[in-house]
């Protein structure tokens, strides 16, 4: 009778020690999976970081090859241009245009204005009174009856009554439609010095947007605008140059050997001084759900 027991009791505790073996492997299993999850999150966390890091290198080295395109040719620089090269194992493509194919929204007439949101779907009235935002905006003239609008519009804030800082700033404008707003950021710039468009390299909207310009007209631009006749432009022509300005924005394409994308555009000022260039914005787009801003 006792011999049965000490062997009921001994299957017993082999039974304990086999359930408490498969728990601790069971346990063991569980942190081994974690710590395998930890590692590879780490290795994509480090490869994401060091593509970053290649990124600002990769984006430094295209804006001073931009800038070596542009003024290496003293008499006739290109106000636009690509190139692609290929560095610390990734292809980058890079496309530059002067700022003169944009708007200036500081220096831009109010007929121009008025064309631009009209090419935009605005309506003729309603395309005038845009204009005249925008220029009360930036215009230190009748600046009273300006800020009025501002505050009857229960606004908590002012128009600059200076030139636009940022196109951003169209945004706060009293009155702009934010889809018209979003429509009209590809086309405008605040910076370069000149008021007029450069039709060699501005977009379809931004010369349609010229005083005077019909489909017809347009049609026969676009045909021709490497070497356009002024004349055929009309009343236009004062808004015209085939010439770019100093202003050169810049737009990196990037794919690295990990597959990962990336995008940065930066206005850069050539000639600014001992330095060849000077950044004046910068803007990276690394991912949908990643972005940063500099300027």
């Amino acid at each position: 009778m006792l011999e049965l027991r000490g062997e009921t009791l001994c299957r017993s505790r082999d039974g304990f020690i086999v359930i408490a073996t498969l728990w601790i492997l069971s346990a063991l299993a569980t942190l081994a999976l974690i710590f395998s999850i930890y590692i590879a999150s780490a290795v994509t966390s480090i490869s994401v970081r060091d593509d970053v890091i290649s990124a600002e290198a990769l984006i430094l080295a295209s804006l001073e090859l931009t800038a070596y395109h542009v003024t290496v040719r003293r008499e006739d620089r290109p106000s636009s241009g690509r190139f692609s090269f290929r560095m610390n194992g990734a292809n980058v493509w890079v496309d530059f245009c002067s700022e003169a194919a944009r708007i200036n929204l500081n220096k831009a007439s109010k007929e121009l204005l008025v064309g631009l949101f009209g090419t935009l779907g605005a309506n003729g009235d309603d395309a005038e009174q845009y204009a005249d935002r925008v220029i009360g905006w930036r215009s230190g003239r009748s600046f009273a009856s300006e800020e009025a609008l501002y505050q009857a519009a229960g606004l908590n804030y002012r128009p600059r009554g200076a030139p636009f800082a940022h196109i951003g700033e169209l945004a706060l404008v009293f009155g702009l439609p934010p889809a018209m707003v979003e429509r009209a950021m590809p086309f405008v710039t605040v910076f370069g010095e000149r008021s007029q468009v450069n039709i060699r390299d501005a977009a379809p909207e931004v010369i349609a947007a010229l005083p005077g310009m019909t489909p017809e007209r347009l049609n026969a631009v676009l045909k021709d605008r490497f070497s356009p006749s002024l004349a055929q432009l009309g009343a236009a022509q004062t808004e015209v140059t085939t010439e770019g300005s100093k202003a050169i924005r810049v737009t990196v394409r990037m794919i690295f050997g990990s597959g990962r994308k990336m995008t940065s555009e930066a206005v850069i000022l050539i000639d600014s001084g001992s330095e060849p260039y000077r950044v004046l914005s910068w803007q990276d787009d690394t991912d949908p759900e990643a972005r940063g801003r500099r300027s």
